[in-house]
């Protein structure tokens, strides 16, 4: 089960990051640096998940 959730994790990670640099590239600021922070924040979930859930 962990494993599988590393995997939407990661996906989620990948997803944030295409979607941040194609909102950059299309000029919408605002959003490109939500989905950075967004995936940002997935990265340090994923580098902290033991901690997370607890084990």
């Amino acid at each position: 089960m962990i494993s599988f959730h590393r995997v939407l994790i990661t996906t989620g990670i990948v997803f944030c990051a295409g979607f941040a640099i194609w909102a950059l590239l299309r000029g919408q600021m605002v959003l490109g640096i939500a989905f950075g922070v967004l995936g940002a924040g997935l990265t340090y979930y994923l580098r902290h998940l033991q901690r997370f859930i607890g084990r």
